[in-house]
């Protein structure tokens, strides 16, 4: 039998406390959301998948996502019509810088943030469960890219 590393262990005990069936598949695209540390489309979790268990598709993926959103493990980031982006649920809200350009997503914490978010659910009695921001704009490569046209 192999030896489990603590991530795979961490993510099998995730899948049980679950009480959804652990699969092969299932850990290893846990596991890769886990260690990308950001944001990843579903093609390219597909294709880093496939590097490791050739056998997986597509569908799968796709399949596997919405459960690991259902499950609330993962956050599903829509920053353009064509894509939907996933990413570990962490527990602490922050904001997104996208590149209309290349795509590029930085995250960041905007701490006045939380005290827009409170006005708001106060000025208008509002229980607000959720924030999600993102702006647009070109990222430092695109914009000297640009410069040098």
């Amino acid at each position: 039998m192999a030896t489990r590393t603590k991530q795979e262990t961490g993510v099998r005990k995730i899948l049980n406390d679950s009480r959804q069936r652990v699969t092969t598949q299932r850990a290893l695209l846990l596991d890769l959301l886990h260690r990308s540390h950001g944001h990843v489309d579903a093609d390219g979790l597909y294709r880093s998948a496939k590097k490791k268990n050739p056998r997986i598709s597509l569908s799968t993926v796709y399949r596997n996502l919405q459960l690991f959103k259902k499950m609330g493990l993962v956050d599903e980031r829509h920053f353009d019509e064509e894509h939907h982006h996933y990413e570990v649920k962490s527990g602490e809200e922050h904001q997104h810088l996208l590149c209309v350009n290349c795509g590029k997503v930085v995250e960041f914490d905007y701490p006045a943030g939380r005290k827009f978010r409170q006005d708001i659910a106060r000025k208008y009695d509002f229980d607000i469960t959720g924030v999600e921001v993102h702006v647009t704009g070109l990222c430092s490569s695109c914009r000297q890219s640009q410069r040098n046209k």
